[in-house]
């Protein structure tokens, strides 16, 4: 049999506060699965993949970790290509209207492109860009030049 290709097919975050998180990624144009979510665990379209909400506490225990807190920064960060630097504007202030934290507001940055980060209300960042150098898909994917 051959070797699955190498794919991340599904993005969750742990959040504190459930039907919270879930308004959030609503508000801000995500499109929730009414048939696959649960009163425990949101799913999301995010393009290419999956993007899934679920208990903190829950999703350590299930990873076999210790909760332990938050950290300040995980390392690790969510991205929203976008189709202009408008686009970037108006997403980086519809976040902040549905809640979310503003990090850093858009700008041109170092590599070519214009983007800012938001903090969800779990304080997960989420950088909105604009990158001249990868095409966008319909659905609002990348698709990454070879």
């Amino acid at each position: 049999m051959a070797a699955a290709p190498a794919a991340v097919a599904l993005v969750t975050l742990g959040v504190d506060d459930l039907p919270r998180a879930t308004r959030f990624y609503e508000e801000i144009g995500f499109a929730k699965s009414v048939s696959q979510s649960r009163d425990t665990v949101s799913f999301f379209r995010a393009g290419g993949v999956v993007l899934a909400l679920f208990d903190r506490r829950a999703l350590a225990e299930d990873a076999g970790l210790p909760e332990g807190g938050r950290p300040d920064f995980g390392g690790i960060t969510l991205a929203r290509n976008l189709s202009s630097r408008e686009a970037v504007d108006e997403a980086f202030a519809r976040a902040v209207t549905a809640g979310a934290a503003p990090l850093k507001t858009p700008r041109d940055v170092f590599w070519g492109g214009y983007s800012g980060y938001v903090a969800d209300p779990d304080g997960h960042p989420i950088e909105l860009a604009w990158n001249p150098f990868f095409p966008l898909n319909a659905d609002g994917s990348i698709d990454l030049p070879m």
